[in-house]
């Protein structure tokens, strides 16, 4: 049986790696920047990694295998690499070509851009993380309640068609009414749009999927769909510690190295619970982690109103999977 530690070799070797080519970067500088960017997204991934493992729990070994091998490429260098690059472009109507001129040589200018367009990336993923937050606690099928007098109200909701979708519409509206008039129409439609690729993600996910194995509402078949869906979470969830790094730092490449190692981390912890079988003994523990990827939504969308620190969201994340964790630990002890 695999050790603990041994999990996570890969990820260590990678976060050397990303300290020796940021050394060659900025020097020791570079590293402690890369270190705490590491430490950052482990921190408010770590929700992401539970939900992740319940959903790989499902799969094959080799599906399994293909999410650690190519999700982190697509993690590193799409999302942390690529994904700021294109809001670059969209934001300031520009080439890749002047995006990536301007990230190497006119730092200042790149996260001025980024943070201009914080309200539309903040509304997408969002929108996108409420529905994924929403989908689980309204699934019909769902018996087992952690925080029961909140939950089961919500499964009684399930009955209704797409109520999560009207629930989402309704908080996204909401929130618009209070957003600056400059802003409100970008804001609106970059929601609008997160919740479309979640639907339509999970259409393609349900076209892949063989129609006569019956499996938990929330559970995406693993194939090409269910690799997209989880690779559509892992961005949402970046968007947090890809706009939040540029407090740190606006060099892109030492964001990239950072972030990206810690994502590595987060991928490996997502194996070591699915092959320990974690979630099975640990039974509130998966409902923690939706609840923090429902404070998340909520905090990016309000975060487009008022300032929240990165610090506040992944405490308050931490804090509901600690929480889940230890309402685990002492409902085994009774049923023991």
């Amino acid at each position: 049986m695999k050790s603990y530690l041994s999990y996570f070799t890969s990820s260590f070797i990678v976060c050397v790696a990303a300290f020796v080519v940021g050394y060659a970067i900025g020097g020791p500088a570079a590293i402690a920047t890369i270190f705490f960017l590491t430490v950052l997204e482990v921190a408010l991934s770590f929700d992401n990694a539970v939900v992740n493992a319940g959903i790989l729990k499902h799969w094959s070994h080799i599906w399994r295998q293909h999410f650690l091998l190519w999700g982190i490429f697509v993690a590193v260098f799409g999302m942390r690499l690529v994904f700021p690059l294109l809001i670059v472009c969209v934001a300031g109507h520009m080439g890749p070509a002047e995006a990536l001129n301007i990230a190497i040589y006119l730092p200042h200018e790149y996260s001025r851009i980024m943070a201009s367009a914080h309200h539309e990336v903040a509304a997408f993923g969002g929108v996108f993380l409420l529905m994924v937050f929403l989908s689980f606690f309204v699934a019909r099928h769902k018996t087992e309640h952690w925080l029961a007098f909140i939950e089961k109200p919500l499964t009684r909701l399930g009955q209704m068609e797409a109520i999560q979708a009207a629930l989402t519409l309704i908080t996204l509206t909401a929130i618009t009414y209070f957003v600056s008039p400059d802003e409100r129409f970008e804001f609106l439609l970059a929601g609008m749009w997160g919740l479309v690729v979640y639907v339509l993600t999970k259409g393609v996910a349900s076209l892949l999927s063989p129609h006569d194995q019956q499996i938990e509402q929330h559970i995406v078949h693993q194939g090409v769909g269910g690799f997209l869906y989880l690779e559509l979470i892992d961005a949402s969830f970046s968007f947090d510690g890809v706009l939040g790094a540029f407090a740190m730092t606006n060099n892109l490449f030492i964001i990239a190295l950072g972030l990206g190692a810690g994502a590595m981390f987060v991928r490996s912890f997502t194996i070591l619970l699915v092959e320990k079988g974690t979630l099975s003994h640990y039974r509130y523990l998966e409902h923690g982690a939706f609840w923090a990827i429902g404070s998340l939504a909520l905090l990016m969308l309000l975060g487009v109103l008022f300032p929240v620190p990165e610090a506040i969201t992944g405490l308050l994340g931490a804090l509901l999977i600690i929480a889940a964790l230890g309402s685990s630990i002492i409902a085994n002890r009774r049923k023991s």
